[in-house]
């Protein structure tokens, strides 16, 4: 993320630098090879594989935060007619990044943060939502992603489908302890809802701080989600702030 004010990404010349960095940045260089990959193995089996790449600018493999958007658009895909940046990113010349670049400054949210898409492949021009059979598989990719996060604390789903993936495709069953921060997408029709963008800077704040020092099971109420064949698959509990907490399988 660009400190120095949103839509950086406009620059051509910034496109080219951070080009450079992708396979260059220590944090970067590992979640690159493993775009690469996903992008060839989507090109073996036929299907679209236009997916941008992260931001070399952001945390990379040392991610504390991960924000999920809904799929990418227009400006992150370098393959249109009027090409965009190739990235995930807030500095996107669109008003979904700078929206989200403007609140995550509020909310002191600038470090330590990856973001990515609930379906990763570009939809296309049109403004398609993505479909049940696209999250499925847009969940698994979000799964082998955070398992290139050791350092991952929280999970923020912004919108209905990035919660929908997370909830129901990529949470259940992770083994890890992690907290899920939910808000709305910063895409231009929702922030001009009143009350939304205060919920999204507010989520981001929240989503600043390690719980994990803090966590405990004590005096609030365990939860336990199972498959289809009744087996457990996650234990979790609500925070004070309505957030929700899967808890570690050691801690049970």
């Amino acid at each position: 993320m660009n400190v120095t004010g949103p839509r950086s990404l406009r620059d051509p010349a910034e496109i080219s630098r951070r080009q450079l960095q992708l396979k260059t940045a220590p944090t970067a260089a590992p979640l690159t090879q493993w775009v690469d990959d996903l992008i060839a193995a989507r090109i073996a089996q036929g299907l679209p594989a236009e997916v941008p790449y992260i931001d070399p600018l952001d945390a990379g493999t040392e991610a504390r935060v991960l924000i999920i958007l809904e799929a990418p658009g227009p400006k992150t895909n370098a393959f249109n007619t009027v090409p965009g940046s190739g990235f995930i990113s807030s500095d996107n010349d669109d008003a979904t990044a700078e929206n989200l670049w403007l609140e995550r400054q509020n909310a002191g949210l600038v470090e330590g943060v990856l973001i990515w898409n609930a379906v990763p492949w570009y939809l296309g021009p049109t403004k398609r939502k993505p479909r049940v059979a696209e999250k499925a598989v847009g969940g698994q990719v979000l799964r082998d992603l955070i398992q290139l996060l050791p350092d991952l604390h929280t999970v923020v789903p912004l919108g209905g489908h990035a919660k929908d993936t997370w909830r129901r495709f990529a949470r259940a069953g992770l083994g890890t302890g992690m907290r899920t921060v939910e808000s709305y997408h910063s895409g231009r029709q929702a922030m001009n809802q009143p009350g939304l963008r205060p919920h999204l800077r507010a989520s981001l704040a929240r989503a600043v701080e390690d719980w994990r020092p803090h966590a405990s099971t004590a005096g609030v109420t365990i939860n336990v989600d199972s498959d289809e064949v009744g087996a457990a698959t996650n234990h979790w509990y609500l925070d004070a702030h309505g957030d929700r907490i899967d808890i570690h399988p050691r801690w049970w």
